[in-house]
């Protein structure tokens, strides 16, 4: 066939951290004394004959005791999205030096010499994959040269919903082996003859993490490619 499944070593859930809101207004605290202050002035000058009402002042101290627990819960909250910070800085930089699947449709394909040989050449290409919406009973990988001409198209067959991830061996429709290059692929994947949806993924190293200050994400440094978010990755190979 020409394509076959790569084995996946590792996998990671990837989870967005929470954001402290900033606050807006008084602390509760403050409340807290403006309001007791008003009641010992209330009292010293209430009317005997029309005291103050007992549930408007329950009402008031109901209002700052829920106040204070929100201030505790968004502490609580910012504690929390600290320690989830870290938790995903730690995660990514575990990834240094590690193949990731992210989306993309390139494969890249090289020769090299065969241990050490200078007359037998083996030809390697980047692993490719996708991310499959539903299960599909056909699927069809159609691969381009840098100039959009079809050399090479695949069909997998059945492939089950989510990600998969494959290695082509550089053969091309008339049985020979693919120039050194970059290429591209198309996925066209259907069940019972309605299109399924997918997303092309490519391969790439991970060469570094960048906490960013500006959108409060990790990304990942894929060298040439760019960077990426860490919720982005869908396979670690």
């Amino acid at each position: 066939m020409g394509i076959s499944n790569v084995a996946v070593s590792d996998s990671s859930n990837m989870t967005s951290p929470v954001r402290k809101g900033a606050s807006d207004g008084n602390s509760s605290q403050e409340l807290q004394d403006n309001f007791l202050t008003l009641l010992i002035a209330q009292m010293k000058n209430q009317d005997p004959t029309n005291p103050m009402d007992n549930s408007q002042l329950t009402s008031q101290l109901a209002q700052i005791n829920t106040l204070a627990g929100i201030e505790r819960l968004n502490t609580t909250l910012g504690m929390v999205s600290g320690q989830i910070d870290d938790s995903l800085s730690v995660n990514a930089s575990n990834m240094i030096g590690k193949g990731v699947m992210v989306p993309g449709n390139k494969i890249l394909v090289a020769t090299s010499d065969v241990d050490g040989s200078e007359t037998e050449k083996e030809t390697i290409a980047t692993p490719f994959g996708f991310e499959l919406m539903r299960d599909a009973d056909s699927v069809v990988v159609t691969i381009k040269d840098e100039n959009g001409n079809v050399v090479r198209e695949v069909d997998l067959g059945s492939i089950p919903a989510g990600v998969s991830s494959f290695t082509w061996d550089g053969e091309l429709n008339d049985g020979t082996k693919a120039p050194d290059g970059s290429y591209t692929f198309s996925i066209n994947a259907s069940y019972d003859g309605q299109k399924v949806s997918s997303t092309s993924l490519s391969y790439s190293v991970v060469y570094g993490v960048i906490n960013s200050k500006v959108n409060n994400k990790v990304l990942l440094d894929l060298g040439i490619l760019g960077s990426i978010s860490i919720d982005e990755v869908r396979q670690i190979l």
